[in-house]
């Protein structure tokens, strides 16, 4: 009779099986917990469903049952079927998390680029404006930044920036056809866009796609698109919420790093936790909060809550990361996202504030990976000065 199989054998079949919906093997999601093997050959093999009606069950027991029975020395398969605890549902769906991330697809976004993904918990916070001049300023220091205005429906980016017109493409050095960025000189810098506002036929139209169809087409502004080697920052326009696109970029995207926006009403900073939440269900880093809509300050000086206060540093102290900055609320804010001319390149109390933001950003919390360490920027620098000596 031949050697029959250990519970470890039975389970390392087992990885084998993967949960189609999850996409991670079944004992990797803690689904197949426990087997024993009779001395006839006899397995019994328990399984755990995230739900007891999976649709999938049928689907499961054939594979399992397929991969105990290729086992030397097994003569029957039985499986007992039991549902998840909350507490194991959660370890799967964080197990089902990492493997998406780790078998992230390829992308056209240079690896060297930070990824900033600018979220919101919900609308009406001044995210897409928040984007933009973080985006702009930034380009003012000289830096080359891609902005992906991942808003499929709600697109505001074009006009923010004053940008007209459509997106192009062209044939690469392979023979496929890459989606052009809207190249926008900025300072020192430059923006190079990307914007479903660039591809319709008028910025009014309605795009009632449904969440499949809204994560393809980010999907193509980070496949298809010829971005540059030399970007140092991608700034992302994330749609509010914690729907199928946030995700979707979470496991496209799985180096990006998380600003979370919010004003300072209590309503909307508890709402902004899910954006925490979602992040770190993603594996993402949240970077930090911006308080937008900070308050109103006078002719006078005097500075006027319209909207309460404390909302951004009460979800900073909450999720243990950094205010990074409090933007006052100005008219001009709005008047230069109106008007594509972005208030971080002008002058007053809010572009005061986006400069501190961006400070922060490049000289702390996220430095440029090309000004990081060993860096060919610095070799250029010192290369320039042992070339002075020299002379």
């Amino acid at each position: 009779m031949s050697e029959l199989p250990t519970e470890a054998d039975v389970l390392a079949a087992l990885r084998g099986v993967i949960d189609p919906e999850l996409g991670a093997d079944i004992v990797e999601l803690g689904m197949a917990q426990r087997a024993t093997i009779a001395a006839d050959g006899r397995v019994v093999v328990t399984v755990a469903l995230t739900t007891a009606g999976c649709p999938l069950k049928a689907q499961l027991r054939r594979e399992i049952e397929m991969r105990i029975e290729g086992l030397p020395g097994v003569t029957s398969v039985k499986i007992d079927w039991a549902e998840m605890t909350p507490d194991q549902k959660a370890h799967a769906m964080n197990a089902a998390r990492l493997n998406a991330q780790s078998n992230a697809g390829p992308n056209r976004v240079p690896a060297g680029a930070r990824v900033l993904a600018i979220a919101s918990g919900k609308g009406g916070v001044g995210k897409s404006s928040v984007t933009t001049n973080i985006a702009a300023a930034l380009a003012m220091r000289g830096f080359a930044v891609g902005v992906i205005d991942a808003d499929i429906w709600g697109f505001s980016i074009p006009r923010m920036l004053g940008i007209e017109g459509r997106l192009e493409a062209k044939v690469d050095e392979s023979g496929e056809r890459r989606i052009i960025p809207h190249p926008l000189p900025m300072g020192a810098g430059r923006l190079d866009v990307v914007s479903m506002g660039l591809l319709v036929d008028d910025e009014t139209d309605a795009l009632m796609w449904r969440g499949l169809v809204l994560n393809r087409a980010v999907q193509h502004f980070l496949e298809d698109v010829a971005w540059a080697p030399d970007l140092d920052y991608v700034v992302v326009d994330m749609p509010p919420g914690t729907g199928d696109v946030q995700m979707g970029l979470a496991r496209m995207l799985p180096q990006s790093e998380m600003i979370v926006v919010t004003t300072p009403a209590v309503g909307a900073q508890r709402v902004a936790t899910r954006a925490v939440t979602m992040a770190r269900k993603s594996h993402l880093h949240v970077l930090g909060v911006v308080e937008n809509m900070s308050a109103f300050i006078c002719a006078h000086g005097e500075s006027h809550p319209l909207f309460g206060s404390g909302g951004g540093a009460a979800l900073a102290a909450e999720a243990g990361v950094p205010l990074i900055g409090s933007i006052p609320l100005e008219p001009a804010v709005s008047e230069g996202g109106d008007n594509g001319a972005p208030i971080a390149l002008g002058q007053g109390a809010a572009a005061d504030a986006f400069g501190q933001i961006v400070d922060q950003l490049v000289n702390e919390l996220a430095p440029p990976v090309a000004m990081a360490g060993c860096s060919a920027r610095m070799l250029d620098a010192a290369m320039a000065a042992l070339d002075a000596l020299d002379a």
